[in-house]
């Protein structure tokens, strides 16, 4: 097999290819062009999106050459692809907006890489289509009984499918035969819940161009625990500093279940395969320092090595390792003296903070006994925290056992 996708394959980036053989004897003969698409559905990307990125990461460390394309014209519709319902619209000027802050996220992330993509976005060929012109040019290419053998289209069947759902995989597959005629790509790579959209691209692109080109998915992340990776009780860990901070980010990755930590250190850091599996087969403190080199390597791609070095002084600092100095990139909020001084209900005070999305959150934690505010806990859902809880001029506050948050008095 040729040797990027021996390295996609070792690393749990290969789930179903087209035709490995076929693609791995083009590779050896030769550079190609392959791509990766986003849909920019929000203002930032978090790290279950990054998976592809990697991928793509490490095809162009071998030689390839990265195409990232951010789909301004499909977000309009909506991919149903895993979706148990209709996604939720958004204005042309709110996916632009989108478009943009991705874009530069895509670009930051593989240039901490040492990659520097040809960045696209599919709303330029899209947007200005006539229907009638698609219908009869591309569209007549589609079954409509094949379309429907393909499991995201199966899934939505039993909830209901949107007409204009039904024709994501007609444009995603357009943006493939785009790719190739200007650009000439010759690889899609994706989730495998991608691979119908990936498959009809692969099809479509044979057919019109009689080119032979290749679609190859890898598994989708799960994590050991049975959450949804990159999601937390406050919500999903997104590469926006202002949205989730690089502490958050580091602890998020330093509390992953120790069953999952060399598939993590394979698939969210450049670390050396052998080093993975070592660092993944320890145990006991062992484990430990390996998820605290799992979240200071995934941290610092994202974020900056300095950022996450400072993350990881902090997250030792908050466990008594470092000096109070260190507790300075734990994430933080001020409030005004004469606040405190009258004093703030407990479920007020987490809600103000992202260990609790909503007093009805900090609520369930107050009565699982996990809220402590400077190491008392408090077990009153109706206590009221005053200057008197304070050490110095701040509150820290922390929600089970390893995630913290600063209230500094002003």
């Amino acid at each position: 097999m040729n040797q990027a996708l021996q390295t996609l394959r070792d690393r749990g980036f290969f789930a179903q290819c087209t035709d490995v053989d076929a693609l791995s004897s083009l590779m050896d003969r030769e550079s190609v062009r392959f791509y990766v698409g986003i849909d920019p559905t929000g203002s930032s990307l978090h790290i279950g999106h990054l998976v592809p990125l990697y991928a793509m990461a490490h095809l162009a460390k071998a030689g390839h050459r990265p195409v990232a394309l951010v789909g301004g014209g499909t977000a309009r519709i909506g991919d149903p692809s895993g979706k148990t319902e209709m996604r939720r619209m958004l204005t042309v000027e709110q996916i632009d907006a989108n478009v943009e802050a991705i874009r530069k996220q895509i670009e930051a992330f593989l240039s901490s890489t040492g990659v520097t993509p040809t960045v696209v976005n599919n709303a330029d060929w899209l947007g200005e289509l006539n229907y009638i012109e698609f219908l009869r040019d591309i569209g007549r290419h589609f079954s409509v009984n094949r379309m429907l053998t393909f499991e995201a289209y199966r899934m939505r069947m039993e909830t209901g499918l949107s007409f204009i759902e039904f024709n994501y995989q007609l444009l995603q597959s357009y943006d493939f035969l785009e790719l190739y005629r200007h650009h000439a790509v010759k690889l899609q790579i994706g989730g495998d819940d991608q691979w119908g959209n990936i498959v009809a691209g692969v099809d479509l692109t044979r057919r019109v161009e009689s080119a032979e080109v290749y679609g190859l998915t890898f598994p989708l992340v799960t994590r050991a625990d049975g959450r949804k990776m990159g999601k937390t009780e406050a919500g999903a860990i997104f590469l926006d500093s202002s949205l989730v901070s690089p502490y958050e980010m580091f602890q998020y990755w330093r509390n992953v279940p120790d069953a999952d930590v060399e598939k993590f250190l394979l698939t969210y850091t450049f670390l050396p395969v052998e080093e993975c599996r070592e660092l993944g087969a320890r145990t006991d403190a062992g484990i430990n320092e390996a998820k605290e080199r799992l979240a200071l390597e995934a941290t610092a791609i994202i974020h900056g090595r300095q950022a996450a070095e400072e993350a990881r002084d902090a997250a030792r600092a908050a466990f008594g390792a470092g000096g109070a100095s260190d507790v300075d990139a734990i994430p933080s909020v001020t409030i005004p003296a004469g606040e405190l001084a009258a004093g703030i209900g407990v479920l007020d005070l987490f809600a103000r903070t992202s260990l609790c999305s909503s007093r009805s959150e900090a609520r369930r934690l107050v009565q699982q006994g996990g809220a402590r505010v400077n190491d008392r806990q408090v077990t009153d859902a109706d206590a009221v925290i005053d200057a008197g809880w304070a050490e110095g001029d701040e509150l820290l506050l922390r929600a089970g056992k390893k995630r913290y948050f600063r209230v500094v008095v002003g």
